[in-house]
């Protein structure tokens, strides 16, 4: 009888910036979500690593043929569409191939909507009444990452069932402690991906500036639902 050949692994490489002054906390938070990625696709061999870790990137790479590179970025922007390319060729990544990132997931904004609507529930905070508040980073220099928010904005203003949706950012207008301000009763989610210094610094400052008092949610990216989104995403790049 003919042998049946086994069935190819599939190698995936889930990608953030991380801390460059604290690199290890977000290095293991990756790893923690590769891990957890994982779960979801049997077989697969998928890591995780950020970009500020000396050569956690590199390490990560070893063994993985024509790998699924997913970028835990919130926006297309330098880094996915420069930095990560170029250090993936100078490992030898030879068949890499990189995915639109975690922020410009469609399926984001539901996570969000459910995020939202369980924060408020807990607070006893009726949606239909209150704002979403939507924390994103923003950036001086380019328009993408502003973009892919309002993106988020708009799909969540459809389906949210908040009475409003407002975005503030922590680097450009509307700065986040002027956007709090219009949202007198609501929750704030943070748009990024991890717990780094602007979800753990500066938005709590910018909340507190503003006298908001509504809860303030973990990041997105730590949403328990992130893991099988990532799972999707690849399993739709795969086929």
């Amino acid at each position: 009888m003919p042998h049946s050949r086994p069935p190819q692994t599939r190698h995936v490489l889930i990608v953030a910036h991380g801390a460059p002054a604290d690199p290890e906390p977000q290095e293991a938070a990756l790893q923690s979500l590769g891990h957890r990625v994982a779960e979801e696709l049997p077989g697969w061999d998928v890591r995780g690593a950020t970009l500020a870790a000396e050569r956690r990137l590199e390490a990560a790479l070893a063994g993985l043929d024509a790998p699924l590179v997913y970028p835990f970025f919130m926006a297309e922007g330098w880094f996915t569409g420069t930095a990560l390319p170029r250090r993936l060729a100078a490992a030898g990544a030879q068949g890499a191939r990189v995915l639109a990132p975690f922020g410009t997931d469609p399926a984001l904004p539901a996570l969000m909507v459910e995020a939202g609507r369980n924060a408020a529930a807990e607070a006893g905070i009726e949606a239909a009444g209150a704002a979403l508040l939507i924390a994103a980073h923003g950036a001086r220099g380019s328009r993408t990452a502003a973009a892919t928010t309002l993106a988020s904005v708009a799909a969540l203003e459809r389906m949210s069932g908040f009475a409003r949706v407002l975005a503030g950012f922590i680097e450009e207008p509307p700065f986040l402690a002027d956007a709090a301000r219009r949202a007198a009763r609501g929750v704030c989610l943070p748009f990024f991906a991890l717990a780094a210094g602007h979800v753990v610094d500066d938005v709590p400052a910018a909340l507190e500036q503003a006298g908001f008092e509504g809860p303030l949610l973990p990041p997105i990216g730590a949403h328990p639902g992130v893991p099988g989104l990532i799972a999707a995403a690849l399993r739709a790049a795969a086929a």
